[in-house]
């Protein structure tokens, strides 16, 4: 059976996969980190499998169509997001249309916590696959295939006799080993060149180490609905052994992406992993996601084992703010350890969100003032933004904050960050325009640019990672100017 899986196009180079999908200024963009996931089980489980990534290659639906050609899909998985949600329906309809014998399924986080409601309003999606979905697809493959019942697929909601049905939830994947490696699905399928982390070695891969997040942050997207708040990881062997395949079967790479959302959960396994790494000696650099709490012997052992980044979620330089939003951590804890980041030579990407409710003027002159003294390599500064399912999400409803139910503003027309809430005194418009003020408040310091002209001499790799960043932040400020604010 041939099962088309499509990330569709939406907006220029849209990252789905993203905690906050949108078009990103500094030319990131993600790869299709679930559908390939997907893609690696339902190959080999048998089946004949087709992955392709719209927004990464710049195609247009005529294109997506035309590359599918006679492939004839009996099963069409399409990827989705809160921002695009009516146009990936639309796209999943024209592939519905064109093969209508198909069976259209969606997945991603928005359909996960709204399954009832996309199935209802939209008669050409089959079914939904809700949260970890790999398996899920696995086994309505194998349904459709065999002509069985829906009935026993886990995780499945979908359309029967004209009612709505969900099946139980799937259990999270424990044993994330068995997984097939994502890096052998990105050679099989898609083009290495094409993805980008704005503060990432190019080219670059990324990879999943491990699924959940324990930490109980009210606005973080995957946690909350899609792979739980308990972190579940790959065996230290099993993650090494993927980085092994990367420096051997492609070796152009120059950086791997640990993109859990928090990699440092579990320090001893980071710890073993670094150590394994470091043993390996395979000159393979890497970066991941941690929290701003780790201590420097791991940081140190990090360095070691590869780790070149880290990227760093600090939110916030009130501690009011912080609190608000059940973050749990101090100040002074995201002090001690940008300092000792600096300690071990790690740089550190951090990132701000600015418009959480309690936010006013001064505490967002209190988050530059911070992100300037903890000087980073590179630093963020978002509005923030919330998703269906989340806690924010339902408190923003809750206290009337969301300036528009209509999903598709929540980027602008060419698929930018945009705001939708509107806080008491300080309205989604000020607090775009902030975000935007303190990205350029922070880089185009005297003091930021010396420094990394200084580390452009030092580590001519550097540079000419940050010059490819800046040329990107550069095209986007001439694409918006006069599209600031709501889309």
């Amino acid at each position: 059976m041939n099962i088309l899986l499509l990330n569709p196009p939406f907006r220029g180079r849209f990252s789905r996969s993203s905690r906050s999908p949108g078009v990103a200024k500094g030319g990131t963009i993600y790869y299709p980190l679930w559908l390939a996931y997907s893609a690696g089980v339902l190959e080999r489980a048998g089946f004949s499998v087709r992955l392709l990534d719209a927004p990464a290659e710049g195609w247009i639906m005529a294109e997506v169509l035309a590359r599918v050609g006679g492939f004839n899909p009996r099963l069409v998985v399409l990827d989705t997001s809160t921002p695009s949600i009516e146009s990936d329906v639309r796209a999943g309809a024209a592939v519905k249309h064109r093969y209508p014998e198909s069976f259209l399924v969606l997945v991603g986080t928005h359909v996960s916590v709204l399954a009832d409601e996309v199935l209802r309003a939209h008669p050409a999606v089959d079914a939904v696959a809700r949260r970890e979905y790999d398996y899920t697809l696995r086994d309505l493959a194998r349904a459709l295939e065999g002509g069985s019942s829906l009935q026993d697929v886990g995780g499945l909601s979908y359309r029967s006799d004209g009612l709505v049905v969900h099946n139980p939830d799937r259990p999270p994947i424990e044993d994330l080993d068995d997984l097939p490696f994502v890096t052998e699905v990105y050679k099989r399928h898609l083009n290495i060149d094409r993805y980008e982390f704005a503060a990432a070695r190019h080219p670059m891969v990324m990879t999943i180490t491990g699924r959940g997040c324990p930490h109980q942050c009210s606005f973080c997207l995957y946690p909350q609905t899609f792979h739980g708040r308990r972190y579940r990881g790959r065996s230290p062997e099993n993650v090494v052994e993927e980085f092994a395949w990367v420096a051997r079967n492609l070796p152009r790479v120059r950086e791997v992406g640990i993109e859990d959302d928090t990699f440092t959960a579990d320090r001893r396994r980071v710890r073993e992993i670094s150590v394994r790494l470091a043993r390996k000696n395979l000159k393979l650099k890497w970066y991941c996601n941690v929290r701003a709490d780790v201590d420097e012997e791991t940081l140190r052992l990090m360095k070691r084992g590869g780790c070149r980044l880290v990227t760093v979620g600090f939110e916030s330089g009130s501690q009011d703010i912080l609190e608000g939003m059940d973050k749990g951590l101090r100040l002074e804890t995201m002090r001690t350890f940008a300092a000792a980041a600096r300690k071990a030579d790690l740089l550190v990407h951090g990132c701000l969100v600015l418009g959480f409710p309690g936010e006013t003027r001064e505490t967002i002159r209190q988050s530059l003032a911070f992100a300037r003294e903890l000087n980073c390599d590179s630093m963020q500064f978002y509005p923030l933004f919330v998703y269906p399912g989340t806690e924010a999400f339902a408190k923003a409803r809750a206290e009337g904050y969301l300036s528009t139910t209509d999903y598709s503003r929540w980027v602008t027309e060419k698929g930018y960050y945009n705001c939708v809430l509107d806080l008491p005194g300080l309205p989604a418009e000020e607090i775009l325009r902030a975000s935007d003020d303190a990205l350029k408040a922070y880089h185009f310091r005297p003091a930021y640019l010396g420094m990394k002209i200084r580390q452009s001499l030092l580590r001519p790799a550097e540079g000419l990672r940050t010059a490819r960043s800046a040329l990107a932040y550069a095209k986007s400020l001439w694409r918006t100017r006069g599209h600031r604010g709501r889309a």
